[in-house]
């Protein structure tokens, strides 16, 4: 073992639907997250119709809860218009644009991270070959870099399993895409579910890549939380750890029917007691 876990935790604030800020962030925080990640749409749904007032209140109710805001995830979820595989150059220069605005909005929520999943908004179009849609994204993410560096933000590319889309379905070929744009600001995420989908183990999936790696996602292919499925999180902590991996673990959800107190806190005290199980182990 390369020595103890060192990672923070993070929620991702959809699971608390319509509870107001003010209750959401406070129950982060007492159930004992760092971090919070938050989904653009449940602030506005366009990233140019939330004012810099807006945004301050967001960043100051995270401060005062003691919630560092990593950044963003669902980036184009709820927008029109935007494709990051669209054959219509038009189309990509606004996708440009907009994922540009959202990278100053997580800098000025104090942000430096934002996930690039939105299977909707990038999966290839009708009678596209994978290379054209790899040619577009390509074009659509180098465009993007001088405003990731401008604002200190690193897009993460999200590999999802087939039940999402067609186009980045791998771990592999999300690092395919980040090498061919080749941006220290483009890095690679990773997600239990979607990792579930491939052939390759979680944990061999995850050190083949850990030089690519910046962000992670727990949950289960049940799309609940970790510990609330089948997957045994021990050799995917494990993983993480040989991997010196020391960044965010965001619990990320799909289904909210166990409730808010069973996906937050108890995915936390799941997630802490693997933890205890690798040190008492390691």
């Amino acid at each position: 073992m390369a020595g103890l876990l060192n990672v923070k935790y993070a929620i991702c604030n959809e699971v608390y639907g319509e509870l107001p800020w003010e209750q959401a962030l406070a129950h982060a925080a007492q159930c004992g997250y760092q971090g919070l990640e938050i989904a653009p749409f449940t602030i506005e749904k366009d990233v140019r119709d939330i004012s810099p007032a807006r945004r301050q209140w967001v960043r100051e109710l995270a401060d005062q809860n003691g919630l560092q805001i990593i950044g963003l995830h669902w980036l184009l979820a709820h927008t029109e218009g935007l494709h990051l595989t669209s054959p219509d150059a038009t189309t990509r220069h606004e996708t440009v644009e907009y994922l540009g605005e959202l990278a100053r909005l997580c800098r000025d929520l104090g942000g430096h991270l934002m996930v690039f999943g939105s299977p909707q908004q990038r999966n290839l179009p009708p009678g596209m070959s994978g290379q054209e849609g790899l040619e577009h994204a390509v074009q659509v993410l180098t465009q993007l870099v001088p405003v990731l560096e401008e604002t200190g933000v690193t897009l993460a590319v999200e590999p999802l399993g087939p039940e999402e889309g067609n186009f980045i379905l791998t771990a592999q070929q999300a690092v395919g895409l980040i090498r061919a744009v080749g941006s220290e600001s483009v890095k690679l995420h990773l997600d239990v579910k979607a990792m579930s989908t491939e052939a390759t183990p979680i944990p061999e999936i995850i050190l083949q890549n850990r030089e690519w790696l910046s962000h992670f996602h727990a949950n289960d292919p049940n799309r609940q939380g970790p510990g609330m499925g089948e997957v045994d999180f021990l050799p995917i902590f494990a993983a993480l750890q040989d991997a010196n991996y020391d960044g965010w673990v965001s619990v990320e959800v799909f289904d909210y029917e166990p409730g808010v107190e069973r996906l937050t806190r108890g995915c936390l005290d799941y997630m802490r007691s693997v933890e205890d199980q690798l040190s008492s182990t390691g």
